[in-house]
């Protein structure tokens, strides 16, 4: 049963069609996207370990540096092994997170859900990110921006799907907990069941995309699709880099930049979202904007999140993805600017500059593994995609470090105003600018760091088959 995984055995029969292959990668994303809706029971676990917030909060922060680190370690063996048996092992280590995670709440043990959810679940939250990204990219060469954009907008939008399934879940679990209550605490055997139901849940779900992915066979190519007619395009080669020589060039450290500083600056917005809405039009002690306008306001950012996934991914595939980036980052330091300087002036304005703001921050993750295509072509992209994710990792710690850092010196929660978030939104619009000169200063990658031609054509080993006649 086990060899089914075995990538000889999902190579595409003739006549498949592609489009099957974004839903198979949605499947593990929109799973592993819940990580980001650990805040609907962050209350309910402070209550039950009779802890404080950032003992439990460290949980995500474990989750997300594990992210990266096993994306980094294991990007290679993701590449070697195929799409199938890495979508297996990301399932297999999601739902042991939590299943480890609901053990520690049953017995009051802290540390083992800092190793279920945090440890075990971030490396399958790892390796199920990059999982389908060079798949997808091989079915889709002449719209790869379009293809990842489907699939990591999944995990952008796990937790629009995942925030209200937990609250109805604990309310079913506990008739005393009230999921329209911000305040409402679920008991311990809630949490126990939640845990177990997710874990359960998830790994029947990204089932159907382990059994469901393909990867194209030798030679295979889309109808009417041109190779040279992409590599005419600015950045974009048709040779192909390994992962081990991707690390030694300026472009990757110059990418892995520009992606630490979107999302440095992304994240600062959506760690610090609901308290931030509030303190903008605080007048006197008293906001004029209620938790649960708050509440709405966190849910609006989540969908610009999920929508510039796919929106500005797709958009670059016509424009190219530096100039997309420029984007990103230049106008992304004009937001930074308005929002800080005139953002308390009207609500519908504070929430249209934050909503674009995130959507940047969103399709700065869907770009970036088609901005790694074009450079490094796809042989190994994924495992390239994999260390470039430490990134991510980085930010995700800086961002909010930052942010907090200079709220602390302004005063004490619930008492700050649109003033005391000024410094914090002006150094993001520096940490923007670091990477907006950082992405100019991206250029093609040396032949030297080039693999041979021969047997490094970044498709898969299998016979040839005739182009793809539908599905285009």
């Amino acid at each position: 049963m086990l060899s089914a995984l075995d990538r000889r055995h999902t190579v595409a029969p003739p006549g498949y069609s592609r489009w099957l292959i974004p839903p198979a990668a949605l499947a593990i994303h929109l799973c592993i996207g819940q990580v980001y809706a650990t805040s609907v029971y962050k209350n309910s676990l402070i209550a039950h370990f009779d802890t404080g917030q950032t003992a439990i909060g460290v949980i995500f922060s474990i989750a997300i540096v594990m992210l990266g680190l096993s994306a980094a370690v294991a990007g290679t063996w993701v590449e070697a092994n195929g799409p199938r048996k890495a979508m297996f092992v990301s399932a297999c280590f999601w739902a042991a997170g939590f299943l480890v995670g609901a053990l520690g709440i049953a017995t009051k043990q802290l540390w083992l859900l800092y190793l279920g959810y945090g440890v075990l679940g971030g490396i399958g939250l790892g390796i199920g990110y990059i999982s389908p990204v060079s798949t997808l990219i091989k079915w889709f060469p002449d719209r790869p921006g379009l293809a990842t954009g489907l699939a990591i907008m999944g995990f952008g939008g796990g937790a629009m799907v995942a925030s209200p399934l937990s609250r109805q879940l604990l309310s079913f679990y506990d008739s005393g907990y009230d999921p329209a209550n911000a305040g409402s605490t679920a008991s311990g055997s809630a949490l126990v069941w939640l845990f177990l139901t997710l874990g359960v849940g998830y790994f029947v779900i990204m089932m159907f995309g382990v059994f469901n992915v393909r990867v194209p066979a030798a030679d295979w190519r889309p109808a009417g699709f041109d190779p040279a007619r992409v590599a005419a395009k600015p950045l974009v080669t048709t040779a192909n880099v390994s992962a081990a020589n991707a690390v030694k060039t300026r472009s990757f450290w110059l990418l892995w930049v520009v992606l630490f500083c979107n999302v440095t600056a992304g994240i600062g917005i959506l760690e610090q979202a609901s308290p931030m809405i509030q303190d903008f039009f605080r007048d006197n002690g008293t906001s004029a904007v209620s938790v649960a306008a708050a509440g709405g306001f966190v849910g609006l950012l989540s969908l610009f999140n999920m929508a510039g996934r796919f929106v500005w991914s797709s958009t670059s595939d016509v424009i190219g993805r530096k100039p997309i980036y420029l984007l990103y980052l230049g106008v992304g330091m004009v937001l930074y600017v308005l929002l800080a300087l005139f953002g308390q002036t009207a609500t519908a304005l504070f929430v249209l500059l934050a909503c674009v703001i995130l959507s940047f921050y969103g399709g700065g993750f869907a770009t970036v593994p088609a901005y790694l295509r074009d450079l490094f072509g796809t042989y190994e992209v994924g495992a390239i995609h994999g260390r470039l994710l430490t990134a991510w990792s980085a930010a995700g710690v800086a961002g909010p470090l930052i942010v907090n850092a200079f709220l602390d010196a302004q005063g004490k929660p619930g008492t700050l105003t649109a003033a005391a978030y000024r410094p914090a939104l002006f150094t993001m619009v520096g940490v923007l600018a670091v990477g907006f000169v950082a992405n100019l200063l991206i250029r093609p990658v040396p032949e030297r760091f080039h693999e041979p031609a021969s047997g490094r054509d970044g498709v898969e080993d299998a016979q040839p088959v005739t182009a793809e006649r539908s599905g285009s």
